[in-house]
């Protein structure tokens, strides 16, 4: 009898599954520790919008029916704020199902799909679980180098992902800059750009991506309410691009893929400019503030125009995550990224940024010393 893994299809046998941010009951749990902060996971510290609150309440009545599987009043709404008609826009348990979509949709065994590297890693594993071949371009100064993300591309290209800010580095490219990419790319290579952190970009480096979707251009951009609008637990994000491109991505797409409380909480939430507002507010100063002191006490961050940071702690990366974890500061350690010396730290309200900053600084001495102490071999961190 031939074993499972002979009878699953060999392209997925190199997934590594996905790693999420540890919970904090979880953490609490197993080390003891009460109050502990995540700043791992990119969360909004704020919290969901009080409309959007109000709007899950109201709609706790209504769960023993099933979800409208069109998010028609969803798709009224953000149709008029977006200006885009609502034929244009398809909706995702997160923006990582319409990443998993748009593969399904349009690559399989033979086909190409360019992205950076380091990058959100759901683009590599969508791609792979699909059979397709993944071209990975190096980040030049940890932003995507876009030549060389063309030079890339071949024949059997079909797609290529952006993140724009991108995940880990949290840098973006310039308007500019863009708009000569897009209109480099050939006319039938379809370009998906993930903009989950675009509303934490400054107002005069926000690119307007919806002109090439009504340019008619092979365009996809993905944006989520799970940052900025503070509704990650409830899984909502969404897609605009040409016509026939959705109609084609819900043909793969499940019923009842969004659930009847993200749609209500995401319609709300879309209505309380004072909570965004606020929320960008906090996380612009709570960066300036966090990138100051790190860089004051020597550490090396990279210019981030979203709600995290990514900083060379100068050893291994995995153990000041794993020793401020004891500490009950939960960031994320870098080395599945290929940045083995690196962390990446939320933006949290001020209190929580002065206790990650002073949890880190109590740290790092303690895993610099063991790390000399290891010697030579073991001690030493790759750059």
């Amino acid at each position: 009898m031939k074993t499972l893994k002979e009878l699953a299809q060999p392209h997925i046998l190199g997934l590594v599954p996905y790693s999420p941010g540890r919970p904090m009951e979880e953490v609490e749990r197993e080390l003891g520790l009460d109050d502990v902060l995540k700043l791992a996971s990119n969360e909004n510290p704020l919290g969901p919008s009080p409309l959007a609150l109000q709007a899950i309440r109201e709609a706790l009545q209504g769960l023993h029916r099933y979800p409208d599987g069109g998010c028609y009043a969803l798709r009224q709404g953000l149709s008029r704020r977006l200006g885009v008609t609502p034929e244009e826009l398809c909706f995702g348990n997160g923006s990582n199902e319409l990443l998993e979509l748009v593969t399904r949709a349009f690559l399989g065994p033979g086909d190409e799909a360019v992205m950076g590297h380091p990058a959100f890693v759901v683009y590599r594993s969508v791609c792979q679980a699909v059979g397709a071949q993944i071209r990975e371009v190096s980040l030049k100064d940890f932003t995507h180098d876009l030549r060389g993300m063309l030079k890339a591309v071949t024949a059997r290209t079909k797609l290529v992902f952006l993140g724009n800010p991108n995940n880990p580095t949290g840098t973006c490219v310039s308007p500019t800059d863009l708009d000569d990419f897009v209109r480099a790319l050939p006319p039938d290579v379809i370009l998906v750009v993930d903009e989950a952190y675009r509303e934490y970009i400054p107002r005069y480096l926000q690119p307007d991506f919806l002109r090439y979707v009504r340019e008619g251009r092979y365009l996809l951009a993905l944006r989520t309410f799970s940052k900025a609008y503070g509704l990650a637990g409830l899984r909502i994000g969404y897609g605009i691009g040409p016509t026939e491109m959705v109609e084609l991505l819900n043909r793969v797409r499940q019923p009842f893929n969004v659930n009847t409380l993200a749609q209500k909480a995401a319609l709300a939430a879309l209505d309380d400019a004072a909570h965004l507002e606020e929320t960008l507010r906090i996380t612009e100063a709570g960066r300036k503030t966090m990138r100051s002191r790190l860089d004051a006490s020597g550490l090396v961050t990279i210019p981030s125009v979203t709600n995290f940071i990514l900083v060379n702690v100068g050893v291994e990366g995995k153990a000041v995550a794993d020793a401020l974890l004891r500490n009950g500061v939960i960031v994320r350690s870098m080395e599945g990224y290929g940045l083995p010396t690196y962390i990446r730290v939320t933006v949290g309200t001020p209190q929580e940024n002065s206790r990650a900053l002073q949890a880190l600084a109590e740290v790092l001495g303690t895993v610099a010393a063991a790390a000399r102490s290891a010697g030579p071999t073991e001690g030493r961190s790759k750059r």
